[in-house]
């Protein structure tokens, strides 16, 4: 069921050289089919919106009944469990915590030679945030809400808007409407597909144009996500959910387990791996996953997640499962060791770090603080989870007296001239001058 690996070997040098490749593993004949959708929306708005969400959502929504009424909102209110509603704000106060604490500020400096530089923070204004539908709109995935809502409206974005695929009867969950009403969220739309992607790019009718589009999603809102970001901004390409244990003699093989599965019931492609010195723990782990498995709703999920992509990796050291750790770049990275603290400083790649037998990567996922849409598929090689900063801009801005502009002047004319820009050397020589020269 799952490979058993050990370092260094040629069975995994195989294995490796196809998971580092796995950002490449989306299928180029789905992109045209997207991008037919894209050209689809652009071109007839609401209609196309409509179409795509009876044929694929089975539902027949109008132009009317796509934007969520306050009445819908408050009647969800009624629907959610007092315990749940308390849940969701208890989490949603631990992540404005956190990202308040990310929030950069604007800055200037006035030196002695008259010169002011400094650099304005500014929110984007207008955000879409795309919510998955989960199983048939039933698996309303509350925390995604949370998790993207509240950094954008920390930031000061001032038009946030949510999309996410209807229910069978046409409405959104209300645990999802609940959540998105205590975030902050403006506007509530029930469509979702790649076809909410290309809505909230180009904008339609009834569906506003955003600056800026956030939220996981599966390969074809991934695919409509990459083909927008030429004009507008979107947080990251995201694939299937990814976690790396690295555990020692001291670990607990039953949480391993069941942090393992934890990734792998989310999709047939997500990556659950487990790097270990110790034999008997790998050896636990491997005795005890297939027990674990007959144990829950998504079995068959995660069966196949772990026979696609899953690995146990046995090293003769920790700094060798730090060494494929950092190879890898995964999503999740949790250390299951004896005082993993000391090991943060061999941390180079990986989304969120979880530290210590007590420290699911499910306690990240909901209320911990830190953000949980993650860079996967080797991205945080270069990038990081999703923030407050991320719905901001930095403007530099800068001012030169007449005096310092001297001061300076036959440098920037030497670089000028010497790159061939004539009117560059030019538009600083002229003010030396005084201006009259034309």
């Amino acid at each position: 069921m799952l490979r058993v690996l050990t370092y260094p070997s040629k069975r995994l040098d195989s294995y490796l050289k196809k998971l580092l490749s796995r950002v490449e593993e989306y299928p180029k004949k789905l992109e045209k089919y997207v991008e037919k959708i894209g050209e689809e929306v652009k071109k007839f708005g609401d209609k196309a919106l409509i179409e795509y969400t009876a044929r694929f959502d089975g539902v027949k929504l109008t132009s009317e009944e796509l934007r969520v009424k306050n009445e819908e909102i408050e009647r969800a209110y009624e629907l959610v469990d007092r315990e749940l509603l308390s849940a969701i704000n208890y989490a949603l106060q631990k992540i404005k915590s956190f990202h308040e604490k990310t929030l950069p500020l604007s800055w200037f400096e006035h030196n002695e030679d008259e010169i002011i530089l400094g650099q304005l923070v500014r929110p984007v204004e207008r955000v879409g945030i795309y919510i998955p539908g989960g199983k048939g709109g039933e698996t309303p995935l509350i925390s995604t809400v949370l998790m993207t809502a509240i950094p954008a409206k920390l930031a000061g974005v001032k038009k946030l808007v949510m999309v996410s695929p209807p229910r069978k009867d046409g409405s959104l969950h209300p645990a999802l409407l609940c959540a998105a009403r205590e975030s902050g969220v403006d506007e509530i739309y029930k469509i979702g597909g790649p076809w909410s992607i290309f809505a909230l790019a180009y904008g339609t009718e009834s569906i506003p144009k955003v600056d800026l589009i956030c939220g996981p999603g599966n390969i074809y809102v991934t695919l409509a996500k990459k083909l927008v970001s030429f004009h507008t901004g979107i947080d990251f390409l995201a694939g299937p959910s990814e976690v790396l244990i690295i555990a020692d003699e001291k670990a607990n093989p039953e949480y391993i387990v069941w942090d393992l599965l934890a990734q792998a019931e989310h999709d047939p492609m997500s990556l659950s791996l487990l790097i270990t010195p110790s034999k008997k723990i790998l050896q636990e782990v491997k005795r005890l996953l297939p027990l674990a498995l007959e144990k829950g709703l998504r079995s068959e999920i995660a069966k196949e997640a772990l026979e696609n992509r899953g690995a146990l990796i046995k090293v003769k050291t920790i700094e060798e499962a730090f060494y494929l750790a950092n190879l890898i770049a995964p999503e999740h990275l949790e250390i299951m060791t004896d005082n993993p603290e000391q090991y943060l400083p061999l941390v180079k790649n990986a989304g969120a770090v979880f530290l210590g037998l007590y420290t699911p990567e499910a306690i990240g996922d909901y209320l911990a603080g830190p953000n949980h849409v993650l860079p996967t598929m080797g991205l945080s090689r270069f990038t990081s989870s999703l923030s407050s900063e991320k719905f901001l801009k930095k403007i530099n801005f800068m001012k030169y007296s007449r005096e310092a502009l001297l001061k300076e002047a036959q440098k920037v004319i030497k670089l000028a001239e010497e790159e061939k820009l004539p009117f560059h050397a030019e538009a600083v020589r002229i003010r030396i001058k005084g201006g009259n020269e034309i």
